[in-house]
């Protein structure tokens, strides 16, 4: 067994699990209570009663909606050009990209992060195994030498930062690791085969690092990118304010140094922190978002004042899926992680110790989730009342999801301001998208979202866990202003 393995086996409560306090079951077990009960009122109560688990999970939305407009208040004065480190302290940064039969976008990603208007010491690809072009391209391109498996190569004599790391196939997260063990810097960045980031990305995100040597997690804000092709378009809109209200939810949450999200797509760490808490976890469907828990559960029971952040001047867009199957897919391994980790981590649910973290963010991702599930079942009732023939109930309904679609509307207003503001304009947000995304999100790509997640449910409790391969579009850059 690895140095590292020892650590996650000590810092990990999948391996070494704590006892399930009380408090944790019994807001686990309320939530599904609660639906239980309300689903089971569908039957018994009258009137807009009876529709009662929509008004629950239609009030809880809007409950989140109004924490990230509070807490997001102060980004109407945001200013995310300065990301100059302080004069003599520049943290020395390692980029891992895990690639498994990436050949599509590989040489585009890697130009990318040569081009930097702050350039990492060192670019490694942590190849996992591929078996389609990578090593011809590595090869061909950057004359790199294909070194023994399981060995990293000297570095290309074309670009003298990069590196070629060669396993066996293994997953993302033994790939990771595989790189923690070759790599000297402080800092180290996850950036995936398939994402290209601003020119000054980089240099954000060591800015930030280099201002708080408590930081030890940070993501940039990503843009989805889907490809060409109207079907691929659609998908790219509605993931684009998905995103848009996902990364504002993150700097909520931040405020509350209770941020766990942490995109491996485009994440920041540093090096002996994580080599502290064991690196990745191989067994998890979600690793960045597991590896957050474990440095912030160690962080808190030592005693050091360890946080994460979401960083607006560090920019990148990233392929998301632009098909009905390979978007459910997604979800399906998102929310199948998100449950594995919710339960690993039960422990700290409602404890005080862990501050904000403990006694907010993770009762309402234990809330979260059921969430999909409840937002499904509301739908489904609204049909069953339509084919029952239950119009006048579906008038009152009908007002109660028009006033929410108000409230949906001005949010999306407020928060497609504040976030062109946040990333400074690099953004292809426009308030009358939002508005329109506002309106249609709510009967289709929001149950879309919910059907995957709900197949989570059953990729979790079969205890699935494959990375795979998925058809990859090179980004395009972020639009200037």
């Amino acid at each position: 067994m690895s140095l590292l393995d020892n650590a996650r086996r000590a810092a990990s409560p999948r391996l070494t699990p704590p006892p399930t306090p009380l408090r944790s079951v019994l807001i686990h077990g309320a939530v599904f209570a609660l639906w239980i009960g309300l689903f089971a009122n569908a039957f018994i109560a009258t009137g807009l009663a009876g529709w009662s688990v929509g008004i629950i999970y239609i009030t809880y939305d809007t409950l989140l909606l109004a924490f990230t407009f509070w807490q997001t208040f102060s980004l109407r004065h945001a200013s995310p050009t300065a990301s100059d480190p302080p004069a003599g302290a520049k943290p020395s940064l390692t980029i891992i990209v895990a690639a498994y039969n990436e050949a599509a976008v590989l040489a585009a990603t890697i130009a990318g992060l040569t081009r930097q208007s702050d350039p990492p010491e060192a670019i490694i690809i942590a190849d996992d195994g591929s078996i389609d072009a990578t090593e011809a391209i590595l090869q061909n391109q950057f004359s790199l030498q294909a070194p023994a498996l399981g060995a990293i190569s000297a570095p290309s004599p074309i670009e003298p930062r990069l590196r070629w790391l060669r396993l066996p196939h293994g997953g993302k997260a033994q790939a990771l690791n595989a790189a923690l063990a070759v790599i000297n810097t402080t800092l180290f960045l996850t950036v995936d085969a398939d994402t290209l980031l601003d020119p000054d990305a980089l240099a954000a995100m060591r800015a930030a690092f280099a201002r708080d040597p408590n930081l030890i997690a940070a993501t940039g804000v990503l843009a989805p990118h889907c490809g060409a092709g109207l079907r691929a378009r659609i998908f790219e809109y509605f993931q684009t304010y998905e995103y848009v209200r996902n990364f504002l939810g993150r700097f909520a949450w931040m405020q509350l140094n209770s941020l766990l999200l942490i995109s491996g797509a485009f994440a920041g760490f540093r090096h002996d922190a994580v080599m502290r808490v064991g690196g990745f976890d191989p067994d998890c469907l979600v690793e960045d978002y597991e590896l957050i828990h474990r440095l912030r559960r160690y962080g808190y029971q030592h005693n050091l004042p360890w946080r994460s952040a979401v960083l607006g001047a560090a920019r990148a867009r990233t392929s998301a899926p632009a098909t009905p199957l390979a978007f459910l897919r997604q979800r399906r391994r998102w929310f199948g992680g998100f449950l594995q980790t919710q339960f690993w981590y039960r422990d700290m649910v409602g404890a005080g110790r862990y501050g904000w973290l403990g006694t907010a963010m993770l009762p309402v991702k234990a809330i979260d989730t059921f969430q999909p599930i409840y937002g499904l079942c509301a739908f489904a009732l609204l049909l069953w009342y339509a084919a029952t023939g239950k119009l006048a109930l579906l008038l009152p309904v009908g007002g109660f999801i028009f006033g929410k679609i108000l409230i949906d509307l001005a949010f999306h207003a407020w928060s497609v301001r504040l976030y062109q503001r946040w990333v400074g304009g690099h953004t292809k947000v426009r308030l009358g998208h939002a508005l329109l995304a506002a309106v249609l999100e709510p009967f289709s790509f929001q149950l879309f979202r919910h059907l995957g997640a709900s197949w989570g449910w059953i990729y979790a409790l079969t205890g699935q866990r494959a990375w795979g391969t998925k058809s990859r579009t090179q980004p395009a850059p972020m639009p200037e202003t």
